[in-house]
Order: C-alpha cells, then sequence, then structure tokens
C-alpha cells in the first residue's frame, strides 16, 4: 500500500488501523480541525508497534507507556501536505497543540485506556527525564561553585542521588532484567524502555516523601525548560495533590 504522501509502505496496515487513518483523511478532508480530527484517530488506531516506511515504531513502552505524539507523527505522514506544517512541527517538536482544549476533552477524544496509558508515559518517562536533568543541573552548579567541574562525573552523580546508584549499574540490572544485550550503544526506544524502569525503580525503593519532593522538582523543571525538549508533552492540568495521587498508585 501507499501512504497519502505517495510512498510506499513496508507492511500491510491492519485493519483497525486502517480504519483510524481513513477517519483522519476524510474528517480534515470535511473540513474538521486537524488536530482534533488527529485525536479522534488515535483513539481509533489498535497497533502498539509497527514498521512502516522501514521505520520501527513503538507505541507502547513496555507495554504499558503510550507515546501518542509518536503516533501523532506517524499518522501526520498520512495527510502530509494537507495540514499547516507550522501547526504540525509545533506539536511534534515542541508538544504545542494548534488548539487549546480540556484535559477533560483530551482524554474522551483519545479514550479511557489510551489516557490511562498515556499517563504512564507522562510521569514514567517524561516526568523521569526531567528530574534526571533537574538533578544533573543541581550537581553541576554545585561543582562549579566549588571549583571542581573537572574532577566529577555530574551524570552518574545525579544518578547516585535520585536512584541511589551509578547510571551504568542501573542500565546493567534493567538488561539484565529483561534479556537485553550489555551493549555500548542503546537505540532510543530501549532507552525510553529504561527510563520507564527507573521510574519503576525509584517507586519501589525510594522513601515516598523523596518520590513526591523529586516529582515536583521534575515537574517544575519541565515547565521552565519545555522548550529544550523534543516530544515535550501535552500537560494535563492536574494540582499537586492529583499528581500524588496518581504517583502513589504507580505501576510496580
Amino acid at each position: 500500500m501507499t501512504g497519502s504522501n505517495g510512498q510506499p509502505s513496508s507492511h500491510l496496515v491492519p485493519a483497525g488501523d486502517k480504519a483510524a487513518i481513513n477517519h483522519l483523511i476524510r474528517a480534515i478532508k470535511d473540513g474538521q480541525n486537524w488536530y482534533i480530527s488527529l485525536l479522534e484517530a488515535i483513539g481509533l488506531w489498535e497497533s502498539t508497534r509497527e514498521t512502516y516506511n522501514d521505520r520501527a515504531f513503538c507505541y507502547l513502552v513496555s507495554g504499558e507507556a503510550f507515546d501518542w505524539l509518536l503516533l501523532a507523527e506517524r499518522l501526520c505522514e498520512e495527510v502530509e501536505g494537507q495540514i499547516p506544517d507550522n501547526e504540525k512541527d509545533s506539536l511534534l517538536f515542541y508538544g504545542e497543540p494548534p488548539v487549546d482544549i480540556h484535559v477533560d476533552k483530551f482524554k474522551e477524544l483519545i479514550g479511557h485506556v489510551k489516557f490511562h496509558q498515556y499517563l504512564n508515559y507522562f510521569y514514567g518517562i517524561t516526568v523521569e527525564e526531567g528530574l534526571a536533568w533537574a538533578v544533573h543541573e543541581e550537581v553541576r552548579k554545585e561543582t562549579w561553585t566549588s571549583g571542581f567541574h573537572k574532577e566529577m562525573d555530574t551524570t552518574n552523580e545525579a544518578y547516585r542521588r535520585i536512584y541511589g546508584k551509578p547510571r551504568a549499574v542501573l542500565l546493567r540490572h534493567f538488561r539484565q532484567d529483561n534479556g537485553y544485550s550489555q551493549l555500548k550503544s542503546i537505540s532510543l526506544t530501549q532507552l525510553k524502555e529504561f527510563t520507564y524502569w527507573l521510574f519503576k525503580y525509584r517507586f519501589k525503593y525510594c522513601d515516598r516523601a523523596k518520590v513526591a519532593s523529586d516529582t515536583k522538582k521534575a515537574l517544575t523543571w519541565l515547565s521552565s525548560h519545555s522548550s529544550v525538549r523534543r516530544h515535550v508533552e501535552y500537560y494535563p492540568q492536574f494540582k499537586m495533590v492529583d499528581i500524588l495521587s496518581y504517583t502513589t498508585s504507580a505501576p510496580q
């Protein structure tokens, strides 16, 4: 088959995914806002991973965390040239949707199950990455202030402060747990899995008060540094009490 951009697909699209693509194309053609149409199509999509145009897509990290912007990127390829490039790029690169919708509407459009899986991704990957960056910055500032910035591995020190162990040790444990080879490099998909594994590790072994404090630190960092990351999420407008309630019942 071919997408609307004329490029050949490397596989046959399952019926449910084809229905999502057809809905997206039809809704945009009928004049509906492309972003709303996109979210509706995401709600209809069924596959958790695929290979399309020789690229592997994993939409459900570790079978639990929904990378909705990756699926959005994939679906946008089906309507290339039919949506404004500046709006598409703002969504995919900066997480800025062309229209603001309430989180309840977002949940309604993508569906309850995918929304919960999206929360897993948001807290388990986006926030966990934000925490690593926030603590890394703290360590770097401390080392520069003390004048010993050439003598400390700031990345491993950040991981020790968060998880109690250096990154290399944690990565080795992660790969052992999942039956992965101990390679020097790591793919983007496996890196996301590792980050989600770290999220679970932190909840399992760290004090709950520290977990809550670190989560708040990460959210604060993300809110002030969103422009430096690709795939910054559509942030739900939760109160801190909702965040703590969610993290208390996070996947183990």
